[in-house]
């Protein structure tokens, strides 16, 4: 305990928390400790003035205008992207597509990649512990063009069972789309090991990184893989925002996802010729905001290090896990050996979303419910879990607060 506490004196989590202007409030009389990060991160003041300052001196759209403001819009828009193209080391501006979020980067996958490779009785790879979002898309895809999906099975750890990988994969397989970290249970799949065999059967693999993205350092050509999705709002940027990367020779193969404005180079009544990437696949406007607010957040997280906000993060996840491990009746749903930031239990005779509610009333913020993840409650027999999430602005003052609340709450509901 003295190492950790060492180790945050180091990283200054009070110094972090001032830069949050939503973390200073009090909820119900009781400070805010907010453990929802897995949903949706909460922003940093430099991001919510980099919107406020568009709004207030750049608004204008982009790519369009000779004017001043579109210029210099269109200017902040496209350092994003270089920013965006750095911070997961991609090769080119080209391979960086501006999305909605993750949920909209692997439905353009499952519909443009879909279209120009996937055929009657090809299959697609998925993991049982995917979001829905990985999921749903594929199963529309499948039921569009008589499709078979596949599920690589987890164990009762919340572990893929990587034996099984090989099984699964056969001259049929057209892609596989496994999360990086599941939102539900925290565990860390292999997706180094998993993108190598994939690429030795010549199959391309998507990576959804909606739960790393904002806790470990990702370098897609170290990798390798051949898609990347994440959200805006994970990694303390706006909602509404999202990254699709792409190999630059795969995304200029596929056909566009949606017509409209800046994703033409021409268009006739006869004919349409489709603009360069990456506007081929950013028709209409944007979250132009959205998009420069990302570009903040990014920077901010970079500023910090990823380095020692993972390790942060792990050593709040290590305390927390024992402290809740001594709480009698209580069960923790996912036990990998590799984990990070996600806290998932069940108690005893106790629902989930009682939990959840107690605990708001002394002014903690955790998730209930299934987490979009289904098919992992159906694994393991539940309807829900209680799910505490971390971050880098979490400090050991709240992981206290949570386990008073906890143990306040199972003892008024018990």
């Amino acid at each position: 305990m003295e190492s950790n506490i060492i180790n945050e004196k180091i990283f200054d989590v009070e110094k972090i928390r001032n830069d949050f202007p939503i973390l200073h409030q009090l909820v119900h009389k009781k400070p805010l400790c907010y453990l929802d990060n897995a949903a949706s991160t909460q922003k940093p003041k430099i991001v919510i003035d980099s919107i406020n300052d568009f709004y207030s001196t750049t608004n204008s759209n982009i790519h369009r205008g000779v004017h001043f403001l579109s210029e210099k819009a269109t200017q902040k828009y496209e350092n994003t992207r270089t920013t965006v193209k750095n911070f997961i080391n991609a090769k080119s501006e080209k391979e960086i597509i501006f999305t909605s979020g993750t949920t909209a980067s692997i439905n353009l996958v499952a519909q443009s990649f879909g279209k120009k490779y996937v055929n009657e009785d090809d299959e697609i790879i998925v993991t049982y512990m995917e979001h829905h979002s990985n999921i749903v898309p594929w199963q529309i895809l499948c039921e569009e063009k008589n499709v078979n999906l596949r599920v690589l099975p987890i164990n009762n750890n919340g572990e893929l069972i990587l034996e099984k990988f090989n099984e699964l994969i056969t001259e049929r397989t057209k892609l596989i789309s496994v999360v990086h970290v599941s939102n539900s249970l925290g565990t860390i799949n292999p997706i180094e090991e998993i993108i190598k065999i994939a690429h030795q059967n010549n199959i391309p693999v998507l990576v959804d990184a909606a739960q790393s993205i904002q806790h470990t350092s990702i370098d897609v050509q170290k990798l390798d893989c051949d898609f990347l999705a994440y959200s805006g709002h994970k990694i303390y940027g706006p909602t509404g925002v999202g990254v699709l990367f792409g190999k630059e020779k795969l995304l200029d193969e596929m056909p566009p996802f949606m017509g409209g404005g800046d994703m033409i180079a021409k268009v006739t009544f006869d004919e349409t010729t489709y603009n360069e990437l990456p506007y081929k696949f950013e028709a209409g406007t944007g979250n132009i905001a959205g998009v420069i607010g990302l570009g903040a957040a990014i920077d901010y997280v970079k500023s910090i290090g990823l380095e020692k906000i993972h390790k942060h993060e792990n050593q709040l996840l290590e305390i927390a896990t024992q402290k809740v491990s001594e709480i009698k009746g209580l069960k923790i749903i996912g036990t990998a050996k590799e984990k990070t930031s996600v806290l998932s239990f069940i108690v005893e005779n106790i629902h989930p979303h009682d939990i959840g509610t107690f605990m708001d009333f002394e002014g903690v913020a955790i998730r209930t419910g299934h987490h979009c993840t289904q098919p992992v409650m159906d694994f393991f027999k539940i309807p829900a879990t209680s799910r505490a999430s971390f971050s880098f602005y979490n400090s050991l003052e709240d992981i206290d607060q949570f386990i008073i609340a906890l143990k306040k709450t199972i003892e008024a509901l018990s």
